[in-house]
């Protein structure tokens, strides 16, 4: 798979806050070539142990789920965990897993934050903006705004909001258990993307292209 540079990644601290407010002004919130047949879930493990990551993406055909490639590629972190910057620590291993793909997915689905960030360029939209792909940001966990509790019926869900601006939603995709915090990340709006993901949950809480990313990144996916 061909990977565009927008930028290069040796880069500090107040620079990528920077580049951050810069790319998030490229993010394109509205549906662009939205007819997915082959989705991409990405996810990274991160050793406790050492600076080793290892980034996994796999491919899925919609709507079956069938699996039709995993790639996964392990490398040295090299920038330190800030919170808001998870791009600059992550992305790097994530586009050298992507450059194995066999074919060129139709949308992404990124465990992390689209545009719910403080800029609003999480790495869901970075990644977005990068592989020139529609994204869909899958965070098991909130960064910034509030949210009423949704309901606990599976499917339902409630807006998240900073400062009065409606940045995502907290999605309750399995009922009864803790929401999945949705975001445009980019080429798409904040319905679709929510109905995207409640559209490839199959009975757990995280859509299962993350699901299945999530076990390949900690090694527990067998595939051959």
């Amino acid at each position: 798979m061909e990977i565009r540079s927008l930028h290069g990644w040796e880069i500090g601290t107040r620079d990528a806050r920077m580049l951050q407010t810069i790319l998030a002004k490229m993010v394109i919130h509205h549906n662009e070539r939205l007819d997915p047949h082959i989705i991409a879930g990405i996810d990274v493990s991160v050793s406790r142990f050492s600076k080793l990551g290892r980034a996994a993406v796999t491919l899925l055909r919609y709507p079956s789920m069938e699996i039709l490639d995993v790639c996964t590629y392990q490398g040295e972190i090299k920038f330190p965990y800030i919170p808001g910057l998870l791009s600059f620590r992550e992305a790097p291993l994530i586009l050298k897993a992507c450059k194995k793909l066999s074919r060129r997915p139709d949308m992404i689905m990124v465990d992390g934050q689209g545009i719910a960030h403080p800029r609003r360029l999480g790495i869901a939209s970075h990644l977005g903006l990068i592989l020139d792909i529609p994204a869909i940001g899958c965070a098991k966990s909130r960064l910034i705004g509030t949210h009423d509790q949704p309901p606990s019926e599976a499917g339902t869900y409630s807006l998240l909001s900073d400062d009065k601006e409606v940045i995502g939603a907290a999605v309750r995709t399995r009922a009864a258990v803790k929401p999945m915090y949705i975001s445009i990340g980019h080429k798409i709006d904040l319905a679709s993307a929510i109905s995207w993901v409640i559209e490839c949950c199959r009975g757990y809480r995280l859509p299962e292209p993350t699901r299945l990313a999530h076990m390949a990144a900690g090694g527990t996916l067998k595939y051959a």
